[in-house]
């Protein structure tokens, strides 16, 4: 990492062990796991990225006590404080347990402290197909779009690992991009498909920033995650339709439409801490 880079993030602690292989997470067993340096944040070098941490609770949630006959809707995240980089373990518990609506919970705890709170509704699946309706619109395929490098405003492993393309008339606070990635969410264990896109999704707040990320400018963390989903989602590419709005007093809000090969799948919301830098 160059030493400009190493400012734009900030954080001067000593780097973790990480994982070496082409994927984000080793699984330790017995729910602990190592991220490696695909999982890499972009605001300190020594912490994960949201994205592929929210695609590990993910991970974690889809193989807590399945049911075939129901999906999982909603996830919620809860930003707790930094995600550090290196080892450490996800518990899922049922909250609520029912016959057709059951609450889970999963927690990532890193160095004794938990880090992450995700909650999930999962809900049984019905043939709805008869009234089935979208208002959401389409975006650009990727086809259309144009290749965009994220490292270029972005540092951090987790970027370097990404595909993206951008949609035409892309813009500070608004913007349509496709984004895909090579690496396997777990190394050497499959993730479901909406598993994988759900790694994806917290990238929606860096990818048409009102301002320019690094330092002498503002930082605008996001505190949570509100995934929707009213489909569930295929295949390897996660399409987000953005836009980004700042108030007046220190909080904003990153609000996008998530798309697969397929169209519009569901919505992300993130609350925004905006602090100058």
């Amino acid at each position: 990492m160059t030493q400009q880079a190493r400012a734009r993030i900030g954080g001067a602690e000593a780097l973790p062990e990480l994982a070496e292989g082409d994927f984000y997470y080793e699984d330790l067993g017995d729910g602990r796991y190592r991220s490696t340096i695909h999982a890499q944040g972009a605001w300190n070098a020594h912490e994960q990225h949201m994205a592929p941490a929210s695609g590990i609770l993910a991970h974690v949630l889809a193989q807590h006590e399945p049911r075939p006959d129901m999906r999982i809707a909603r996830v919620s995240y809860e930003i707790l404080g930094l995600i550090h980089a290196g080892e450490f373990e996800v518990r899922a518990r049922t909250v609520r347990p029912g016959r057709t609506i059951e609450l889970l919970e999963a927690e990532l705890t890193a160095r004794g402290r938990v880090a992450i709170r995700a909650t999930a509704w999962r809900l049984v699946t019905s043939d709805s197909s008869s009234i089935a309706a979208v208002e959401d619109g389409r975006i650009p395929p990727v086809g259309e779009c144009e290749r965009w490098d994220g490292s270029t405003e972005w540092p951090g492993g987790y970027i370097r690992s990404l595909e993206m393309y951008q949609a035409p008339e892309h813009r500070a606070g608004s913007g349509k991009v496709w984004i895909h990635t090579d690496h396997p969410l777990v190394g050497g264990v499959p993730s479901p498909d909406w598993v994988r896109l759900m790694g994806l999704v917290d990238t929606a707040n860096g990818i048409a920033a009102r301002v320019p990320p690094g330092s002498g400018s503002w930082a605008f963390p996001n505190v949570d995650l509100q995934v929707h989903m009213y489909r569930e989602p295929r295949g390897e590419w996660l399409g987000i339709d953005n836009h980004v709005s700042f108030g007046a007093d220190g909080i904003g809000l990153t609000s996008s439409v998530l798309h697969d090969a397929d169209g519009p799948f569901g919505r992300a919301e993130q609350i925004l801490t905006l602090r100058q830098s």
